[in-house]
């Protein structure tokens, strides 16, 4: 009877803080248990009591890399509750502030945290000094970017400028134009990118993932959509209680999601499953280029489909500021009512959920946030039980690499999901 446990007390290369555990026993595994030991962050409970305005602010602090998907989502929720609807020039400057945390979010993970594992490197600093033109065009398609979040948030990290309504200001023509200029430049480095992953040795896996992304009719879905799955369900971002439950499992602090009791997955490759059609011509051309079809289910891939929506979001973002037109003003009033308000964006990892209710005074009385890492979760350990277990054989430092890499595949955010942790505490 042979057995053997890999502990991995701190995962590299990801946002947050995390670890894994497996043990195996005769060739099966028997434990399997992706810990998120970072301390619950309460922020559902930070929000209740506070003005029906706040949310995007507070939200916000949630996460360094994507806080525009928490205040878009939020905002959303909070206007749905309040019975307002941001549209027109407004509209599309929150869609190319969202365009720019994707541009800058998909650039670090893939150059810094997921493409030294497929040559060979330990860091991204390490891989740098073998592959340092790779490496500037990520850290320029980085500055692209935050260049965009910076000239519509007001700063690139946990921007100011948003609101619930709109903004508090709208940058001029003159003011973008600098960033129009940056944002050729990086869908040319996009472009490249995209063959650059592409050539990498990927394992040949495909694994029977239940996608959930959503679904726009005219758009590759970022801002706004129906929720929908890749055997065929959809329903309105109102019914997601109905369809999608949290649990507490004992080994995290992050809450485990179900779609309809089963287990799903959020991202990048449940957008590109769901909204292939809807991608910019130029980015299907470099998908195709790619090698990448109409669905992929190689997680390895994932570096390949983040890069294509690199090129989508450079692309349509050059698009939009061609035709920009000045709002009438930097924000839609939005008065308070008593009521229940539910929002839904795509974080650059998968679908980022709000749901707020406001009482008679306009305050929050009630906050309900999924994050995608949440979602995923569970996902993530089936990935490690399916392509763990054919390769237990291996030496164990060489089992831990492989392991790190199944997870990495996925981007987890782990300070994003860090979540409520319910506290039994028995004083006599």
């Amino acid at each position: 009877m042979t057995h053997k446990t890999i502990r991995i007390g701190a995962l590299s290369r990801v946002e947050g803080e995390g670890g894994l555990r497996v043990r195996a026993r005769d060739g099966r595994i028997t434990e399997l248990e992706l810990t998120i030991y970072e301390p619950p962050r309460f922020f559902e409970a930070l929000l209740r009591g506070r003005a029906h305005t706040e949310p995007p602010d507070i939200t916000a602090r949630i996460c360094g890399i994507c806080p525009i998907a928490y205040q878009m989502s939020a905002c959303q929720a909070i206007e749905a509750a309040c019975g307002a609807e941001v549209t027109g020039p407004l509209r599309d400057l929150r869609l190319l502030l969202y365009y720019g945390e994707w541009i800058a979010s998909h650039a670090l993970h893939i150059h810094l945290l997921h493409a030294p594992d497929f040559l060979g490197y330990d860091s991204g600093i390490a891989m740098a000094a073998d592959h340092r033109e790779a490496v500037e065009r990520g850290l320029a398609l980085k500055k692209a970017g935050n260049e965009l979040v910076a000239v519509i948030g007001g700063r690139p990290i946990h921007p100011v400028n948003v609101r619930v309504g709109g903004f508090y200001r709208v940058p001029t023509r003159k003011e973008l134009a600098p960033v129009a200029e940056l944002l050729r430049r990086a869908r040319d480095d996009a472009l490249a990118t995209v063959s650059w992953v592409a050539g990498f040795d990927f394992p040949d896996v495909e694994l029977g993932y239940r996608f959930l992304a959503l679904r726009h009719p005219e758009e590759y879905a970022i801002l706004s959509g129906t929720v929908a799955t890749s055997d065929g369900t959809a329903f309105g971002v109102a019914e997601w209680p109905e369809h999608v439950t949290e649990e507490q499992v004992p080994h995290s602090t992050a809450l485990h999601a179900r779609l309809d009791g089963t287990v799903y997955l959020v991202g990048p490759l449940a957008r590109y499953a769901v909204n292939h059609d809807r991608l910019s011509p130029l980015a299907r051309q470099a998908a195709a280029e790619a090698g990448l079809g109409p669905v992929c289910r190689n997680p390895f891939q994932s570096i390949v489909v983040r890069a294509v929506e690199v090129v989508h979001a450079c692309d349509e973002a050059l698009r939009i500021l061609k035709r920009l037109e000045e709002p009438d003003a930097p924000y839609i009033p939005v008065e308070p009512r008593p009521g229940v308000g539910h929002g839904a964006t795509e974080a650059p990892r998968g679908t980022l959920y709000h749901r707020y209710r406001i009482d008679e005074a306009g305050l929050i009385a009630e906050a309900d946030i999924v994050p995608p890492t949440a979602q995923n979760q569970s996902r993530i350990e089936a990935d490690l039980r399916e392509l763990i277990e054919p390769r237990l054989h291996l030496p164990k430092p060489e089992l831990a690499a492989f392991c790190e890499r199944v997870i990495r595949n996925h981007d987890p955010c782990i300070s994003c999901s860090a979540h409520f942790l319910r506290l039994d505490v028995d004083l006599g």
